[in-house]
């Protein structure tokens, strides 16, 4: 096709049609409609081969709705977030009695990538590769961690400022954000008694191995215990922490680490000129986090209407229950092993006579002893009633 294209349009002299067709294997009739075309053109150009109709379209009027809330939604503004807002936007002005249908969210993505507003993201790791672990009522658990923060050049308080972040592990609430200087088992507490003041403590606090909240010699003495977690006990709520170089096991305050300076960054462009300012600023997209902002793992609603969606809440005085994963209170026996359902596993005669805490998630349970520090883990093999010793913890 290209030879004869190019023959037609240098004007080649063809005396024998017919046999110029027979050595170039081309139909006599493509070529006359070719060389019509580049008579009436003056070239060949491919043709659009788009029907003239397109009855399965998404309307106009649906393409313009997703480009707009994919502003006005920003920085929250994921094909996910246009969908939930489509579907109470669909409910409220009934598309049904127009004919009008909420598009997937494959659909979503692809109209917003045709509009250029689509962000184009490395490969990932797939999510159901993942597995979630997280509490079945609100106040079973809270994490909490702390992150850093530029200030202002020439702010009377530094350089930096350290926000701590308490969530609420199953509505993901975030029950809590405190400004300070630095990360201390004072700021600690204070974050911590203003999650008490709003929302109530809760029956675990989740933490990682950081000194404002664990002991800075517990590696030497794993009985020593922090003047943190000795702080909550005396209300009733017992401090465990996660497995040493593993943040995974804090993931969901990791996360709302992330998504709280891109919020941060989103509404005040500029950094904070101090402490203060950086609490206002907290406190104002905490606001927008709590009440706004959908969560992809909570049903793509706002934590706070989970929270209050609960049927039931944990506290202090109730322990923490599961769905997904349980929570066990277990007596190590004089041998040294505890009795988890039908199943034995060592723990150690070190252990003997002492009370520990074990989470069990579907086969991967995990053992946590008095003070909070993690003993070790293991998978459960079903077709064994003796398991064996727990794999330390790193």
């Amino acid at each position: 096709m290209r030879l004869m294209d190019a023959t037609l349009m240098t004007g080649a002299q063809i005396d024998n049609i017919a046999e110029w067709c027979r050595i170039n294997d081309v139909n006599p009739r493509t070529y006359y409609r070719h060389r019509a075309r580049i008579t009436a053109e003056g070239t060949w150009q491919e043709r659009s081969r788009r029907p003239r109709t397109t009855p399965t379209a998404t309307p106009q009027q649906i393409v313009d709705e997703i480009v707009r809330l994919r502003t006005e939604l920003a920085p929250d503004n994921g094909a996910d977030s246009v969908l939930a807002e489509l579907l109470e936007l669909a409910q409220q002005q009934n598309w049904a009695s127009s004919g009008l249908v909420v598009p997937a969210r494959a659909t979503i993505n692809r109209i917003l990538d045709r509009a250029g507003l689509l962000d184009k993201n490395p490969a990932k790791r797939p999510r159901s590769s993942w597995r979630r672990f997280g509490f079945a009522r609100p106040r079973d658990c809270y994490q909490i961690d702390g992150t850093e923060y530029r200030l202002a050049p020439g702010s009377p308080d530094g350089t930096t400022a350290v926000a701590i972040d308490v969530i609420d592990d199953c509505t993901r609430v975030w029950v809590a954000s405190h400004a300070c200087p630095a990360e201390t088992t004072q700021a600690a507490l204070a974050a911590m008694n203003a999650a008490e003041q709003d929302w109530g403590l809760p029956g675990l606090v989740l933490a990682d191995n950081g000194t404002a909240w664990a002991h800075p010699h517990r590696f030497l003495d794993k009985t020593l215990t922090s003047r943190f977690s000795r702080a909550l006990a005396t209300k009733g709520t017992r401090v465990i922490h996660s497995s040493p170089y593993h943040p995974q096991t804090c993931g969901k305050c990791e996360r709302l680490h992330a998504t709280a300076a891109r919020l941060l960054a989103h509404h005040y462009p500029d950094p904070p000129a101090d402490v203060a300012e950086l609490q206002t600023r907290l406190d104002h997209v905490r606001a927008r986090y709590n009440t706004v902002r959908r969560h992809s793992s909570i049903g793509r609603i706002p934590p706070l209407r989970a929270w209050h969606n609960a049927p039931q809440h944990g506290g202090p005085a109730d322990l923490p229950r599961q769905t997904d994963a349980t929570v066990h209170a277990l007596k190590v026996h004089t041998n040294g092993v505890i009795a988890l359902s039908d199943y034995q596993v060592s723990i150690g005669r070190a252990h003997a006579g002492a009370t520990i805490t074990v989470l069990r998630n579907g086969d991967h349970i995990t053992a946590y002893d008095l003070t909070g520090q993690p003993l070790g883990h293991l998978m459960i093999n079903p077709g064994r009633r003796y398991q064996g010793t727990l794999t330390p913890a790193a």
